[in-house]
């Protein structure tokens, strides 16, 4: 009998929204194929599943699945394992979601904008809307300090979809503008994801392309 194939994921372990993803595979030992996005052929192959050519991207059983978040849905539903992501509780799955959204658009959009904005030549250089991404990260870190007054995770009880997405957000963040000693329990958060194994290991996988972040990568973590 022919084995079931398994999913494929396209994506670079440098990327945190990519990491966001393999926290998902690895916390439950999804069997998935690796699709490293290097070189032409790689990318070629990415854009014709998904011409904007953002990754991750997750492919299985002939459906093309896109944006992290989405892929993190789509394993829970079609290979589920014995960490439950999103909680099947409908109001505590609204608070899962809810912090996604905050560590995606509060968190690594501001985050993102400082260093896309670092690799610009000088004169295309935005510097109102750098200052504008630093405040709206002081912002979400004294509003995510409050809420993690208590919590050991995002939402809830467990480790969640909302948790995928503050690892990689939150260390990539420190590294761009730095959490402040007055951030007490979102330091201690991000220490705890640093500790999670599946955080642990998609940050060792992506030790090799450590050079290639724009602002310099400290020599920590």
């Amino acid at each position: 009998m022919a084995s079931t194939p398994r999913p494929k994921l396209y994506a670079h372990p440098f990327s945190s929204y990519c990491q966001k993803a393999l926290i998902a595979l690895y916390e439950n030992d999804t069997p998935f194929e690796y699709r490293l996005l290097e070189g032409d052929g790689a990318m070629l192959e990415l854009a014709a599943l998904w011409p904007i050519k953002r990754f991750p991207v997750l492919v299985d059983a002939g459906r093309t699945v896109i944006e992290a978040s989405s892929i993190i849905e789509y394993l829970g539903l079609h290979h589920p394992g014995p960490v439950r992501l999103i909680p099947t509780d409908a109001k505590a799955a609204l608070e899962v979601r809810m912090m996604d959204r905050f560590f995606d658009n509060y968190v690594s959009t501001p985050q993102q904008k400082i260093v896309f904005d670092s690799i610009r030549s000088e004169a295309d250089r935005d510097a109102y809307g750098v200052a504008e991404a630093r405040r709206m990260l002081e912002t979400a870190y004294a509003w995510l300090d409050q809420v993690m007054a208590g919590r050991e995770w995002a939402a809830g009880d467990g480790f969640s979809l909302a948790d995928c997405a503050a690892a990689p957000f939150l260390f990539y963040a420190d590294w761009t503008h730095a959490i402040d000693d007055r951030f007490a329990n979102v330091r201690a958060y991000r220490q705890r994801l640093l500790a999670r194994p599946s955080f642990a290991r998609a940050v060792d996988e992506a030790r090799p392309y450590r050079r290639y972040f724009p602002l310099g990568a400290p020599a920590r973590d």
